[in-house]
């Protein structure tokens, strides 16, 4: 099996030429998603765009998800608040946690920034397992989103 590390680089090597001289946002997140879920093997794997001042649902791999959540609710609501990643080892222990599925265990989000510094998106990870996600993932899935 590999390790997660080189699965990473491999990923970050094909979205990089996945991407490359593509304009469309939209198409771009679907295609990294994509990317990204099927890699990966994660449980829910989608973006939250910034639309009219709440993360509205975008592109995704995955069971159905909640469609718009509010600024600083939720773990994704809260990256976009504090403009940071976020690792999450056990759901039911993050206050105010928005539970889209039952089977949702652990979480990551990475902010997505504009060039002039403001949030634009979320890039939501679920994991059905307790403590998935560690300094690899957010070190990976940073690069990934500041390549968007």
């Amino acid at each position: 099996m590999m390790e997660k590390t080189e699965k990473y680089r491999l990923l970050t090597e094909q979205i990089r030429s996945l991407i490359e001289g593509e304009t469309d946002t939209v198409a771009i997140m679907a295609n990294v998603c994509a990317a990204i879920h099927e890699t990966m093997g994660f449980f829910w794997t989608g973006f939250y765009r910034v639309v009219g001042g709440e993360l509205v649902l975008g592109p995704f791999q995955g069971p159905v998800a909640c469609m718009h959540i509010g600024f600083g609710r939720g773990v994704c609501g809260t990256a976009w608040k504090q403009r940071q990643t976020i690792v999450v080892p056990d759901v039911e222990e993050f206050p105010g946690h928005i539970a889209c599925s039952s089977l949702s265990r652990s979480e990551i989000v990475v902010p997505l920034f504009s060039k002039d510094g403001e949030v634009t998106a979320v890039l939501d990870i679920d994991s059905k397992e307790l403590a998935t996600f560690d300094d690899t993932d957010c070190q990976y899935l940073e690069t990934i989103c500041s390549m968007i």
